[in-house]
């Protein structure tokens, strides 16, 4: 069931244009929201998530209009924010029979058998009887994520899930967010490229409150090829180069700065062609750089 997004525009009381005419198309499956810290990921998810009112334009899921029936678009979400408190003391099988009943699940047997399954899922059955405010801060996002699932949501939103979270986590948390985009339409809101990468099949970019590129990874990747350029420079010269070129990004290697730069031929006998990357899409993309598709596209 897709998700509808038209023309949504939010403006909060002291003044800031957090939403400035969102359009999207959110199909089943996992859908990817890239853009920097303050470009209105958060707001477009609350908004869906019908935790705060959009100024003007629509959201629709199938049948529902999520504005103005609000609840019946509860009844369908589970929702992980980047930041969720919980009640001191209670144990993770404790607080989850909690949020359960919230959310409906009233028979005693089917709510344990339900609880157990996610701990389980989210391999916390072990800690079950343990006091949720002393799980690492991996334990605790895999907690949110099987509070997210009570009920077996048809939208699940995640925001910035996977910040703070060391590797063997994180590949822990973007594999049951996978086996769950299999019956559900999963909304990924972040700013590590790699999250979207290895799992979207489709994809945004938000800046400034505005959509600026939208697509498959794949395709918006290939619209690059034969446009990136990579060389390594001495970390003093990089002004002059920043200076004479698109730099895309930069990063230390070796004490060096290996450089990647946009170009529709090559900018210098010391660049070398590079396989572009989603990296350098949405760098590309947030400097205005990226080419306009093709007719063929």
């Amino acid at each position: 069931m897709n998700i509808e997004v038209r023309d949504l525009s939010k403006t909060y009381p002291n003044g800031t244009h957090a939403l400035r005419g969102v359009s999207l198309d959110i199909p089943m499956g996992m859908f990817g929201l890239l853009g920097p810290n303050g470009a209105g990921k958060s707001s477009l998810m609350r908004t869906i998530a019908t935790l705060q009112e959009a100024d003007s334009g629509s959201i629709r899921m199938g049948d529902v209009d999520v504005l103005r029936d609000k609840e019946a678009m509860r009844a369908r979400l589970g929702y992980l924010p980047q930041a969720f408190g919980v009640y001191p003391g209670l144990s993770a099988v404790s607080l989850l029979e909690h949020i359960a009943i919230l959310k409906g699940l009233t028979e005693r047997r089917q709510r344990r058998e339900t609880v157990d399954h996610l701990l389980q899922q989210v391999n916390l059955f072990e800690a079950r009887h343990k006091a949720v405010s002393s799980f690492s801060g991996g334990m605790r996002q895999r907690f949110g994520v099987a509070q997210a699932l009570l009920g077996q949501p048809s939208v699940v939103i995640v925001d910035e899930p996977t910040a703070g979270l060391d590797p063997a986590e994180r590949v822990r948390f973007l594999n049951i967010l996978s086996e769950v985009s299999q019956r559900a339409a999963i909304i990924l809101s972040t700013h590590i490229v790699e999250d979207v990468s290895e799992l979207c099949s489709q994809m945004a970019i938000i800046a400034s409150g505005q959509v600026i590129l939208s697509g498959e990874p794949q395709a918006l990747i290939e619209r690059l090829e034969g446009q990136v350029w990579q060389t390594l420079v001495p970390r003093e010269a990089l002004p002059r180069y920043e200076e004479s070129h698109r730099v895309i990004s930069t990063r230390f290697v070796a004490g060096r700065i290996a450089l990647n730069a946009f170009g529709t031929q090559s900018p210098g006998d010391e660049f070398s062609p590079a396989a572009a990357d989603l990296k350098d899409v949405y760098f590309c993309a947030l400097k205005g750089w990226l080419p306009a598709p093709s007719a063929a596209d």
